[in-house]
């Protein structure tokens, strides 16, 4: 065969499993909106021991059809706190568990020709696509059509090659003695760095069985390659985690942690063990090579089997010592020392990867949790501030405000434009509303910390006056100071919670308070001035106070109505 033939053949596989990776990816994110809210609140609620745990990351990985975004998710609601390390690994156990539904789906494409399903899934999927409702249906229809066309094009193009006959490629590959420990390691090293390489672990898959059903690479190298795959498929959630927190870092730890276990304990067995699952397919390795067409009957259902047996024995040995595990992944991942509450980042949103739109909504929903608490922290900073007369200390605390009104401003820009790229999905009705939701808390938030500037503001400029507020004022300042603080309180118990477990009138009712404390301090304001009890620029700064407290608290109430949607009703 010339050369160019050569390179046809190579585009044709290297487009058959492009193909097979895209028919994935929209078959996945097709399920996973189909599930909706449902997938993270199964697994919140699903994981109250290291068995549930388990189960409920095999039925979401086989529901989803993808071990990472399994992980991803399990990661990311790690880093939110949503799980403990302890829980995310029994999630995980069960994401490789449910991943070799993946496995088999493909042995069944080689074996069985597709093409009088694929055609008509397409037609199908396209009318649905169009139908508002059905359309998820339509993507899923059309994720496992192109699925199962790429593995028909891969088939028909290894038979096209002719492998069997190829005399370079069965050299090459009789190269490897399969009853060397060293071939099985190149072999492994060569499926982790591919899996790494093209993030998708059905396309080694799919290359693997490729291979063995020509005959040309023996199924014990085969397996190896599967084995290195394992590990390979480690890589996308350890690259998701890199930007996390140290827990989410140490979850994706685990994932590494226990697919290396398992690859240690299987080369310990390599031979036995396979040799086991051969026999039971019926399968003699050590025998004469059979005919093409039974390997391409027998070899995918082998590998699926092996890929099935590892994950089982080794979730079978190690849902045991899952302490032990989390110690491990602790000791290789240290905590940080350093505090980086006084710094700029953003704890729960993470940049690369963009996961699916519910997601990156429960991210973006967390964010904004920490955010408003640190609006909370800055506006405890601003109560000390009224009580604090050394001078040094004044200027340092004045100074961390300044930097928290910095930190908020970032804040809103990044979650904002997190947001917006979340909003260029294909998003439902329901979570384009969230969104817009969240957009309006964020800027209200910011707002928040523009009023705790001012307020800060405000005290410097009666400290560099060299006047001072009265006894009378002071309380009623801080009678002030401590309604507002009541209502920040009651806006992160609402931004915590959820919906249906929330009363917002208790926020209505403080608001209401502050106003009619307002109003009833200005009247005596005025009073007050007529009557010499302070100067005219002591009771303008009085106010200044008294009036930004006001609008602060007149921003946490927007915040509720977004988060709540609903507004409030004037009496």
């Amino acid at each position: 065969m010339d050369t160019s033939n050569y390179l046809v053949f190579i585009f044709k596989i290297a487009g058959s499993l492009a193909l097979l990776i895209y028919g994935m990816k929209i078959m996945s994110e097709a399920l996973q909106k189909m599930a909706g809210p449902q997938l993270r609140h199964i697994l919140g609620a699903m994981t109250t021991n290291r068995f549930t745990g388990m189960l409920t990351g095999t039925l979401i990985t086989s529901a989803v059809q993808s071990s990472t975004a399994t992980t991803v998710m399990t990661v990311s609601f790690v880093n939110a706190g949503l799980l403990t390390l302890a829980q995310a690994i029994s999630v995980i156990m069960g994401a490789n568990i449910g991943t070799t539904l993946t496995a088999w789906i493909m042995s069944l494409g080689f074996s069985i020709d597709l093409t009088s399903f694929v055609f008509p899934a397409f037609m199908v999927g396209i009318m649905l696509i169009y139908n508002r409702k059905q359309r998820y249906k339509g993507d899923f229809l059309f994720g496992i059509a192109f699925l199962f066309y790429s593995l028909v094009l891969l088939s028909d193009t290894g038979k096209s090659l002719d492998l069997q006959h190829n005399q370079a490629a069965i050299d090459f590959f009789s190269s490897f003695d399969v009853n060397s420990y060293f071939s099985i390691l190149i072999f492994l090293l060569i499926g982790t760095i591919i899996t790494l390489i093209v993030q998708s672990s059905a396309a080694v898959m799919a290359i693997t069985i490729l291979l063995c059903t020509t005959g040309v690479l023996p199924i014990y190298l085969g397996i190896a390659l599967v084995m290195g795959e394992n590990i390979g498929t480690t890589g996308t959630a350890n690259l998701v985690a890199l930007g996390s927190n140290v827990q989410a870092r140490r979850t994706a730890m685990a994932h590494l942690v226990f697919n290396v276990f398992g690859v240690i304990w299987v080369l310990i067995f390599f031979y036995p063990f396979v040799n086991m699952i051969c026999r039971l397919v019926g399968y003699d390795p050590t025998a004469a090579t059979p005919s093409t067409t039974d390997l391409a009957k027998t070899l995918p259902v082998i590998l699926a089997m092996f890929h099935t047996c590892f994950n089982l024995f080794n979730t079978g040995i190690l849902i045991w010592f899952i302490p032990q595990i989390e110690k491990i992944v602790c000791w290789i991942i240290k905590s940080g020392k350093k505090d980086e509450e006084e710094d700029f980042r953003l704890r729960f949103i993470q940049a690369g990867i963009m996961k699916t739109p519910e997601l990156s909504v429960l991210e973006a929903q967390k964010e904004i949790s920490s955010f408003a608490e640190r609006m909370q922290r800055m506006f405890g900073m601003v109560r000390e501030l009224l009580s604090t007369h050394d001078e040094s200390e004044f200027v340092k605390l004045y100074t961390r405000i300044e930097k928290y009104e910095n930190i908020s401003d970032n804040m809103e820009q990044e979650i904002a434009k997190y947001l917006s790229a979340v909003s260029d999905a294909h998003l439902s009705d329901e979570t384009k509303a969230k969104i817009r939701d969240m957009m309006r808390e964020i800027t209200e938030l910011e707002s928040i910390g523009d009023s705790c500037y001012n307020l800060a503001r405000t005290i410097s400029r009666l400290v560099n006056s060299k006047e001072d507020f009265t006894e009378k004022q002071y309380e009623r300042i801080h009678q002030m100071f401590e309604l507002t603080d009541d209502s920040l309180s009651q806006m992160n118990v609402i931004i915590r919670g959820r919906k249906e477990h929330l009363d917002v009138n208790r926020s209505f009712n403080i608001e209401t308070e502050i106003n009619n404390y307002r109003t009833q301090l200005r009247t005596q304001n005025v009073f007050d001035i007529n009557n010499h009890e302070y100067t005219y620029n002591v009771g303008t700064m009085y106010m200044d106070i008294i009036n930004e407290c006001e609008k602060l608290a007149d921003y946490v109430v927007n915040v509720v109505e977004a988060r709540m949607g609903t507004r409030r009703v004037e009496a």
